[in-house]
């Protein structure tokens, strides 16, 4: 009977760790996931361009408890007109922050061609090395970005992956409008 009970709650132990091992596994944002998040957010943004433009239309995107952060990233905004990061719900010291200085953790300045989003409808997919929330160190950040509309902001997200590629992320922005 002893034994029956350890043997109870040893397995007990190892369907939970299952459950979360796969639950943690879920918790990946896919590229469709960013496309489809950073269109929502593009054009969340769009619709306040009939009125001016301001704090209030970007607060919810310095929130981290908003939709706009979700699974393993979240939404940033720039103002390309102003080369600055707009909103960013997980590092509020980087706002208002110039970006044509702003280089990734390889040296490596990016934020323009995220900007380059403005002159391509579709969208630019970016890569570049950034730390996941929570961490120092860099990781591979492969981001998403479409300008929102009428203003001047560029909407992004992105993933940390070591192995898409560019081009395979393009294939799913051909479908997005």
């Amino acid at each position: 009977m002893k034994y029956a009970k350890i043997f109870v709650g040893l397995g007990a132990v190892l369907f939970v760790l299952g459950i979360s091992s796969t639950a943690a596994g879920q918790e990946k944002a896919t590229a469709q996931e960013i496309v489809s998040k950073v269109q929502q957010a593009a054009n969340t943004l769009a619709k306040s361009a009939t009125t001016p433009v301001g704090e209030a239309s970007l607060t919810q995107f310095n929130q981290k408890d908003s939709p706009w952060v979700f699974k393993d990233t979240y939404v940033f905004v720039l103002d390309c007109s102003k080369n600055t990061i707009a909103a960013h719900p997980i590092k509020a010291d980087l706002i208002g922050k110039d970006t044509t200085q702003m280089t990734d953790t390889k040296g490596n300045k990016f934020f323009g061609q995220l900007c380059a989003a403005t002159q391509k409808p579709s969208g630019v997919w970016v890569e570049y090395w950034w730390p996941k929330p929570g961490e120092k160190e860099g990781s591979r950040k492969i981001s998403y970005a479409r300008q929102a509309g009428n203003t001047p902001f560029v909407v992004g997200a992105g993933i940390y992956d070591d192995k898409a590629t560019i081009a395979e992320l393009e294939k799913t922005t051909s479908t997005a409008k």
